[in-house]
């Protein structure tokens, strides 16, 4: 089961917040309020998105921007297990007991995975068809990074664009002082707002949908190597060693320890 992630709300609440202590520090946080330089920054470099994206896929902004809250798909030390229960029952009972297991599994590639399996299909189509979804799935992941990644890139852009015009309503007329003023303020603003939307929070959105995506199908490639194995019948000790490549040392380590727990438990 997907968890919900703080961890990104928080990271984005402590760079607010030190930006927020730096700027008291040294004067009033009121001037760096402006509803023009905000229009300009967020409205203006989304319309350019508008403009990028077909309207279909910019609805799915916040769909989208809820995965970037919840935690990857990094579930394979269970996966482990998993495929070692069913590999063993495969050698001692058939493939088509695993069918019974079926409605226990919660992952739907995975299922549909072993569904194949049960139902004879060989393993080079199994292969072909889970290698096609994970493909699609990445492409479609793709699209989300892509769209945050270029509003991040464009908020920047919008935010000279608001120096342009803080410096052409500066320079319109020099001899008023107060022209002056609210031209340099627009100018700084605006860039200010395009630099903190862009590093702050549009950008790391993007890195983050891309590293669970990441994850999500290096996941799916090792259920696709575990189907494979127990289609072929390969040793359920053999399908163990071989999905453990998969874990990281310190996933490995707890594996180790489970290990051990079961083996003092049956001892």
């Amino acid at each position: 089961m997907k968890k919900f992630d703080l961890v990104p709300l928080m990271a984005i609440f402590i760079g607010l917040t030190v930006i927020i202590i730096a700027i008291a520090t040294q004067g009033s946080i009121l001037i760096f309020w402006s509803l023009s330089s905000m229009l300009i920054t967020i409205l203006g470099s989304f319309a350019a998105l508008m403009a990028s994206y077909p309207m279909k896929v910019l609805l799915e902004v916040p769909k989208i921007l809820r995965q970037a809250f919840i935690s990857p798909m990094d579930n394979r030390g269970e996966l482990v297990g998993i495929f070692s229960n069913l590999s063993r029952k495969a050698r001692s009972e058939g493939l088509l007991s695993l069918e019974d297991e079926l409605e226990e599994i919660g992952d739907d590639f995975l299922k549909r995975g072993l569904q194949m399996v049960v139902d004879g299909i060989e393993p080079d189509s199994i292969k072909e068809i889970m290698g096609l979804e994970v493909m699609t799935v990445e492409r479609r992941h793709g699209v989300g990074h892509n769209i945050f990644r270029s509003w991040g890139e464009l908020a920047p852009a919008f935010g000279m664009i608001g120096t342009l015009i803080g410096l052409i309503i500066m320079l319109s007329d020099l001899s008023d002082a107060g022209a002056i003023g609210i031209g340099m303020a627009t100018a700084l603003i605006t860039t200010f707002y395009g630099a903190l939307l862009a590093n702050l929070v549009l950008i790391p959105i993007a890195t983050k949908l891309q590293s669970q995506t990441e994850e999500e199908i290096f996941t799916r490639e090792m259920m696709i190597e575990g189907v494979l194995s127990i289609q072929s019948g390969t040793n359920p000790r053999i399908v163990e060693e071989k999905l453990t490549t998969y874990l990281s040392p310190k996933e490995r380590t707890k594996e180790d320890e489970e290990e051990e727990l079961v083996r003092k438990d049956a001892s």
